[in-house]
């Protein structure tokens, strides 16, 4: 079980990755004016949400799912850290849409919304991390 702990670790890694950096590039799509910049960020978001988020997502979900069926995790702290990942979920469903939005030159949002945006993920990581090691509920 530790290999799948391992790999759940670095699939997660992977997935908040994308979520972090994404939303970045929203801000800097959302800032350009120039048909090559906007064809280049369009190009880069595609590659990153299905490239890299998606697939880190998915492994994430699946060994995480490994892993509860493994161990047999239980308590509230678990339960804390599931209602997190369903917003983490929502946070990828969010930046597909917004994906879309951006690829059919259809936003309407400006950069600084892409930045508030941007922090959401760093403050869900910090609760998950800190109910997995502390436990404290």
């Amino acid at each position: 079980m530790l290999w799948v702990k391992s790999f759940h670790i670095i699939a997660m890694v992977t997935w908040f990755a994308g979520l972090f950096y994404l939303p970045r590039l929203y801000v800097y799509h959302a800032q350009a004016t120039d048909e090559i910049s906007i064809e280049r960020f369009k190009i880069m978001e595609r590659k990153l949400f299905f490239g890299i988020m998606t697939p880190g997502g998915i492994l994430t979900l699946i060994l995480g799912a490994w892993l509860w069926l493994g161990y047999g995790f239980s308590g509230s702290w678990l339960m804390w850290k599931l209602a997190l990942v369903a917003l983490v979920i929502l946070h990828h469903i969010w930046c597909y849409k917004a994906l879309v939005a951006f690829r059919e030159d259809r936003n309407t949002h400006d950069h600084v919304f892409y930045r508030w945006m941007n922090e959401l993920p760093v403050l869900v990581l910090i609760a998950i991390v800190i109910l997995v090691v502390v436990k404290p509920v």
